[in-house]
């Protein structure tokens, strides 16, 4: 139900009903007040029989408290989609296949049709892309915040993207709008990763750390670390595991997430902390972004990575919105916590050494 949904329904019943008070909890909209004369909650009842939202009544401090919930089946009417977004999908699925089939080991000079074995690597990538930026898509449409269908980049790069990515073309105005739809990606994203990094495990090989195969080293996070010993439990100090590509876009998968939830301007993890944190939010923003100094010394990506916030963003500040002094509900707190224990599950300190 959005605000001007709730008003429709205020108006319906103000014959029978007094309103004292108004507010909203989640995706709840609450009016307090009282009974007018010798009306009943049957009659609000019947007056909204018809109408799409699940009611509940309860007495609150000798008034009577109405709890509105949309009961509406969401529907998502995708609009047509433009022809840049489209070519860029297609071009991003042909440098995704690329980089898959010379993972494989073919020279698409010598064998251009041999592009096609690049497909488990394309495939898992762009499902995991897809899942991440169709969530937020989801839940800015299901807030009636207007959002752009996914942009695909395409890049001649050794994973054949930069990534995706949608634009949000209206303001958010309330927290939990503004949470749900920041941790809709990353949550979704996750989702479709985790499956893919265990399946990929399983097809891949042990080599000797010696062995000529071993190209990129890639970091362990605390969540890659556990799946390797409970699918490689006798793995020795002088192995590794040579990845299959699905095994490596489910590693991609889980770097870009926790990427994206670093608590820094609009990153997916800004929206979040902002919400969760309110005022405080840009002390934390600065101070991860200075934190990604010193994490130099680990890894030069991080410094790669906070240049290209300072340069991209050009702020820690995120923009704020107008209930930002307003409590979260306990349930859109909880998807903030699920954030964090993902962000601190797909932690890499070195991602390539």
């Amino acid at each position: 139900m959005n605000e001007l949904d709730f008003k429709s329904l205020l108006t319906k019943i103000d014959q029978y009903f007094l309103v004292k008070k108004v507010g909203n909890q989640g995706d709840e909209f609450i009016v307090q007040g009282a009974l007018l004369g010798d009306s009943s909650i049957d009659d609000i009842k019947r007056i909204l029989k018809d109408e799409p939202y699940s009611l509940k009544f309860q007495s609150i401090e000798g008034d009577l408290q109405l709890r509105a919930k949309d009961n509406k089946p969401i529907v998502i009417k995708f609009p047509k989609i433009p022809r840049i977004n489209l070519i860029l999908f297609i071009l991003t699925i042909f440098t995704t296949l690329l980089a898959g089939a010379i993972m494989e080991g073919v020279n698409p000079l010598k064998n251009p049709l041999g592009i096609i074995q690049g497909w488990p690597f394309s495939v898992t990538l762009m499902l995991i892309l897809g899942f991440h930026e169709f969530g937020h898509y989801y839940y800015a449409r299901k807030h009636n915040v207007n959002a752009t269908l996914p942009y695909f980049i395409p890049a001649p790069t050794f994973i054949g993207t930069f990534g995706a990515f949608i634009k949000i073309k209206s303001p958010i105005y309330r927290k939990d709008a503004l949470l749900q739809i920041g941790a809709a990606g990353p949550i979704a994203g996750f989702i479709v990763a985790v499956p893919a990094l265990i399946i990929g495990l399983s097809l891949s090989q042990v080599v000797e750390i010696s062995s000529a195969e071993i190209g990129i080293t890639l970091g362990d996070s605390i969540l890659i670390k556990f799946l390797t010993a409970v699918i490689f439990p006798n793995l020795n100090s002088t192995q590794d595991v040579l990845l299959h590509p699905i095994a490596f876009a489910g590693w991609i998968g889980l770097l870009v997430t926790m990427l994206n939830l670093l608590p820094i301007g609009q990153l997916d993890g800004g929206h979040i902390a902002y919400a969760m944190l309110g005022r405080k939010h840009d002390k934390v923003a600065k101070f991860a972004l200075l934190a990604l100094i010193p994490m130099g010394l680990l890894s030069l990506n991080w410094l790669v990575w906070a240049v290209l916030i300072l340069v991209l963003m050009r702020t820690t500040k995120h923009p704020p919105v107008n209930d930002v002094d307003v409590p979260l509900s306990d349930q859109n707190k909880r998807i903030g916590y699920i954030c964090l224990a993902i962000f601190v599950l797909c932690f890499i300190p070195i991602p390539f050494g």
